[in-house]
């Protein structure tokens, strides 16, 4: 007879209050703190320095660390403020990690984090990635403690069972519901999506274009459910998920929206990647080129280039006797990047993954690279296969610092080295940043 599987015998220390002092800040919106047993906290809302009542959120006994919401601060840190949206805070909408930080000090942080990352991850000090430290903030975010920059152009709202419209809170499915979320940008919150109801939806995306008017909100049913009638504040296209194939399908006007960026305008099509900060494209195209020196005749590669705002900047840069060609997953991505840079004969897009695509294409060299990976990064093997092909100069654009650094040390395995990082705050309020690295072959430095 075969005995039952034991049942964990691990007691959860949810719920658990522990009075501590917070350490420094790590990757992922929390700092870390220690109980008196020694076992680790990843401690939300608390800044370095204070002294907090902890309240575990998730973990047991004997787990590597614990998850837990400051829930009475004992000594303030003088960077601490009242947070500005009476949807933040334990427990409460997980959209935000640092409301309850001064607008300084939340760029400070998420500097600390970078630095910790590339130290761990890539063996670098800020001075040997060319980095002085600095986070940026985006031109117009610069605001003072207490005051939140509307800056999110898309914001996917979550829909509860009696069709409100909300926000999930942190490491959960449930829903906050709320009547307006303080970094939503003005085009999406004059759509009026927290004002109506959302029966029978599971979520409701809108997105509010920056380089023209164009608004469109994306619906998903929850299964058998039937679209309402939308009847919004603005007037706004409309589109669906649907239930059986996943895919975004017209319900009625434009099935994409224009944006604008370097002076080009862009087709996004079926709520496709854009840059979620208004100033983002912009700063994040400049940031690239000024590294880069694009000159006239270079063979240019933009990896995961979606629908084609690096190569379509590489195109304009390196003219007509120069050569872009662009590798990106996405279908209709890469529709919209062929349509976006018809103009350009001598740019090609190609459609496939980019550890796939490449190889195929027979490239053995290049003088230009742009790579802008999933928050997961290019991975060793693509890397490698990079650094064989002889660029120049090579741009890497990471939304997440422990996927860039990690990847530079692949890079550095590859023979090359960091000449310049910037960090931009292309997300006020979070825990996340924008990095722009810009390598050159070893050999160059010395």
């Amino acid at each position: 007879m075969q005995a039952e599987p034991k049942k964990s015998q691990a007691v959860s220390l949810v719920g658990e209050e522990y009075e501590v002092e917070v350490g420094p800040v790590a990757h992922g919106g929390h700092c870390i703190a220690r109980t008196a047993e020694g076992q680790v906290l990843f401690v939300r809302h608390t800044l370095p320095g204070e002294r907090v009542v902890a309240r575990v959120t998730e973990g047991e006994e004997g787990a590597r660390f614990l998850r837990a919401d400051a829930v009475e601060i004992l000594d303030a840190s003088k960077d601490r403020v009242e947070a500005p949206c009476p949807f933040s805070g334990p427990g409460r909408c997980g959209g935000c990690d640092w409301q309850h930080a001064k607008p300084g000090a939340q760029r400070r942080l998420k500097g600390e984090v970078v630095a910790e990352q590339l130290a761990r991850l890539a063996g670098l000090t800020p001075e040997e990635a060319g980095w002085d430290g600095t986070v940026m903030p985006a031109e117009g975010d610069k605001l003072p403690a207490g005051q939140v920059p509307s800056w999110r152009t898309r914001v996917q709202y979550a829909v509860d069972a009696e069709g409100r419209a909300g926000l999930r809170r942190h490491r959960s499915h449930e829903v906050e519901p709320v009547d307006h979320c303080m970094i939503a940008a003005e085009g999406v919150s004059e759509l009026g999506i927290e004002r109506r109801d959302w029966p029978g939806m599971a979520t409701v995306e809108a997105i509010a274009a920056t380089g023209s008017q164009d608004r469109q909100v994306i619906l998903t049913p929850r299964p058998g459910a039937r679209l309402p009638l939308v009847e919004l504040d603005r007037p706004v296209s409309v589109m669906r998920v649907g239930e059986k194939d996943g895919g975004v399908h017209r319900v009625h006007g434009r099935p994409f929206v224009r944006e604008r960026a370097d002076g080009r305008t862009y087709r996004v099509g079926s709520g496709g990647f854009w840059q979620v900060h208004p100033k983002a494209a912009d700063t994040l195209v400049t940031a690239v080129m000024q590294g880069l020196l694009p000159r006239k005749g270079d063979m240019a590669l933009d990896l995961y280039c979606g629908v084609g705002l690096f190569a379509g900047a590489l195109a304009d840069r390196v003219g007509d006797q120069g050569a872009v060609l662009g590798i990106e997953s996405g279908k209709r991505a890469v529709e919209d990047a062929r349509h976006n840079l018809a103009a350009f004969d001598r740019v090609r897009i190609e459609q496939g993954k980019v550890e796939s695509v490449l190889p195929r294409t027979g490239i053995d060299e290049v003088d230009l690279i742009v790579l802008d990976p999933p928050r997961a990064g290019a991975g060793r093997k693509t890397v490698q296969h990079l650094s064989s092909l002889g660029a120049r100069r090579i741009a890497y654009v990471a939304c997440d610092p422990a996927a860039l650094a990690r990847d530079l040390g692949y890079f550095r395995d590859g023979g090359y080295r960091v000449r310049m990082l910037r960090v931009f705050d292309l997300f006020p309020m979070t825990s996340h940043v924008e990095c722009v690295a810009i390598l050159e072959p070893a050999a160059k430095q010395l």
